[in-house]
């Protein structure tokens, strides 16, 4: 929730379309080379304030279960108890709590992120959040792209193997990127 004095009567209520977003991490393999993987089972609310966008808010929520990095075997091993978990906890939760303005359309979004039940404060930073746009089906959209960097192992994600060479085979900076369309309800 924004520190922002917006009205009710201000805010209009966009909801994420899941069919054409994504969430997309990436992270360190062997220390030699990053390993993406993406999860397509977001949805989330956005309140928008188009007189002033820093008075706008925005939950979201993505499904562990829908990770997938193109290999089987290690998309089973993310969702075991060693990374995600997905028995205990099936999704990662975003909440906002400030959105600030950095120039033109793109903002600073802080807020807090839950993941395997621990919650900290990221800041994302958006870029490109478009002008509302009508689809061929009457609807108005709204588009944007954010990404934040986080420490795995702040949220408990610990897991690792030491190599024969030195170092770990998973890094432990995660970055996060999201594309994602809103749809006005």
């Amino acid at each position: 929730m924004s520190t922002s004095t917006a009205t009710p009567a201000t805010l209009t209520t966009w909801n994420l379309d899941p069919a054409h977003s994504t969430a997309q991490f990436k992270v360190k393999h062997m220390m030699i080379s990053n390993v993406k993987g993406n999860f397509t089972g977001l949805s989330g609310v956005l309140k928008f304030n188009p007189a002033d966008p820093t008075g706008s808010s925005v939950e979201a929520s993505i499904d562990v279960t829908t990770v997938n990095t193109s290999d089987a075997q290690r998309d089973g091993h993310l969702k075991s108890a060693d990374f995600f978990d997905t028995e205990k906890f099936p999704a990662i939760t975003f909440k906002s709590t400030k959105v600030a303005s950095n120039g033109g359309s793109d903002y600073a979004v802080t807020g807090d992120l839950t993941l395997l039940g621990v919650t900290k404060s990221v800041v994302f930073s958006v870029e490109e959040v478009s002008e509302p746009a009508k689809d061929p089906w009457g609807n108005l959209r709204i588009g944007l792209a954010a990404s934040t960097k986080i420490n795995r192992k702040d949220f408990g994600l610990g897991w690792n193997a030491a190599l024969e060479t030195g170092g770990v085979l998973v890094g432990e900076d995660v970055t996060i990127t999201l594309d994602v369309q809103f749809i006005k309800a």
